[in-house]
């Protein structure tokens, strides 16, 4: 018995090491994967947009179930748009990096600027759809993007910055779903307030206590409205939008300093239950709704990744090799892109059936906020630290690893 238990243990540790040679070597590379893929997602929305011609070029695919076939056409642009720009938004903000990296910055930064001025001129053939309930969402993506970088702000002509508030504004008639869609309101609001503009408080108070007050169901999670929902929203929305707002509005008037460290507590806890919900080959369950929207299910571990903001029980090197894999899964699976490089409706592949009765090509988009640590340089421990395996690694291999408790917060 004991020369089997020592033989098992053996196979364990030999089955880490094989684990940890494969990924150290190739863990150089992982910058460059990671903007390889963002690059193949990204392009096609951002240099259309520039050249005033997505509406001509992106072929919009539409669910099975669709409610309102024409309308959300309409709106599948800025649901490209808006996404992609959330993603890649840390990344356009930062500087250095090599010479590859920097010219390519520099190229999706002059995209961007010609992009959003096409995207909110009246005059321009991409000039998108900003009253409704759909474009609420997705004009708060573009605004979170634009949180996430100042240096867009910062480099739009004066006439561009009024065009952008004029279409944020527009949003205002829109009464948000009582559900998560409070926050698409908030962080409009809230964009306002980072970049000293007229907001409205009221409807950024009303979303932060829903959630701080009322919505909290425990363990990390917030309920979507008065019912839970077992699917990825806490991620996708909840998690990087609350955090988001909560710090804009702080650092401005330290309205929320009473919600600040429950909420630190809550986001760790939740970072902690994405990151083993990983599996050994970057799969993860499949479970609610919205699942078409692939690596963006881990919206907020990237976020907390790239805020550096990651519980102590996960070293960022292990969550790059995790989400890593997830990329490597979800973006690398025969169908995911059509023959013109564009997002195909599915979670591995092309799987139509997956879209719900909200789902175009457009919405897939979403992926890109898996890319949020583009960010953080490549010095970062992030990026610098040697590969490491993740919890299902881990267990799965024979380590012995701590059992996982529910966190209980007060």
């Amino acid at each position: 018995m004991k020369v089997h238990k020592q033989f098992i243990q053996l196979i364990s540790i030999i089955i880490v090491i094989l684990f940890l040679t494969t990924t150290i070597h190739s863990q150089p590379a992982d910058r460059q994967l990671w903007l390889q893929y963002m690059d193949k997602v990204a392009r096609p929305v951002l240099s259309n947009l520039a050249a005033d011609k997505l509406k001509e070029t992106m072929p919009v695919a539409l669910s099975a179930t669709i409610d309102d076939s024409t309308g959300r056409k309409k709106v599948s642009y800025l649901e490209a748009f808006g996404r992609t720009l959330s993603g890649i938004a840390p990344w356009l903000n930062a500087e250095g990096g090599s010479k590859e990296e920097i010219d390519l910055r520099n190229q999706y930064r002059q995209w961007a600027l010609q992009a959003i001025g096409n995207a909110v001129d009246p005059a321009a053939k991409d000039y998108m759809q900003w009253n409704g309930g759909q474009p609420l969402v997705d004009a708060s993506f573009l605004a979170l993007g634009l949180v996430r970088c100042p240096w867009l702000w910062q480099h739009l002509d004066t006439s561009v910055q009024q065009q952008v508030i004029t279409a944020f504004k527009t949003t205002r008639s829109t009464v948000p779903v009582y559900s998560n869609w409070l926050l698409f309101s908030g962080m409009i609001e809230a964009f306002f307030c980072k970049y000293r503009l007229a907001y409205d408080a009221v409807r950024i108070d009303y979303a932060v206590r829903e959630f701080a007050n009322h919505w909290y169901v425990g363990d990390g999670f917030f309920s979507d409205g008065m019912d839970f929902h077992m699917d990825y929203y806490n991620s996708i929305v909840i998690h990087p939008y609350l955090r988001s707002i909560v710090d804009i509005i702080n650092g401005t008037n330290k309205r929320y300093q009473w919600f600040a460290p429950k909420l630190d507590t809550i986001n760790k806890r939740y970072a902690e239950i994405l990151e083993r919900l990983i599996n050994t080959d970057g799969s993860y369950p499949v479970i609610g709704r919205s699942i078409a929207y692939r690596c963006g299910v881990m919206h907020h571990l990237a976020d907390a990744s790239y805020r550096k903001d990651l519980p102590r029980s996960l070293s960022p090197a292990q969550v790059r090799s995790a989400l890593t894999a997830v990329i490597k899964k979800t973006l690398n699976a025969p169908g995911t892109f059509n023959e013109k490089g564009w997002l195909n409706i599915g979670l591995y592949g092309t799987q139509p059936a997956l879209g719900e009765f909200y789902i175009t090509s457009g919405s897939l988009y979403l992926c890109a906020d898996v890319f949020l640590p583009l960010g953080l340089s490549e010095e970062d421990t992030f990026w610098s630290a040697p590969a490491a395996p993740w919890t299902s690694v881990k267990v799965w291999s024979g380590q012995n690893v701590p059992a996982d408790h529910a966190m209980d917060v007060h």
